[in-house]
C-alpha cells in the first residue's frame, strides 16, 4: 500500500506547525503572514483529506463500508 504519497500526512503537519511556529512569533510581516496562512489553509484541507481517506480504507478493509461487521464486532 505504500506509494509516493507515504509520509506526506507527516510532512504536512510538520510544515503546519512550522507555520504556526512563525505567525506566533510576530518577527514576519503581513503580507508574509497572510501567505503562510493560506499556506496552512491549504496544508489542513489536504490533511483532512488524507485522514478521510485513511478512514474509508480502515473502514473498508475491516468490513465496516460492505456491513459484514458491525462496529461492535471490531476487535480493537
Amino acid at each position: 500500500m505504500a506509494d509516493k504519497k507515504t509520509g506526506e500526512f507527516e510532512k504536512s503537519i510538520a510544515r503546519l506547525e512550522e507555520i504556526v511556529k512563525l505567525l506566533e512569533s510576530g518577527e514576519i510581516g503581513l503580507d508574509e503572514s497572510v501567505q503562510l496562512y493560506r499556506e496552512g489553509r491549504e496544508l489542513a484541507r489536504a490533511s483532512e483529506a488524507l485522514l478521510r481517506k485513511a478512514q474509508e480504507e480502515v473502514e473498508a478493509a475491516s468490513g465496516l463500508r460492505d456491513g459484514t461487521v458491525s462496529q461492535g464486532e471490531i476487535p480493537f
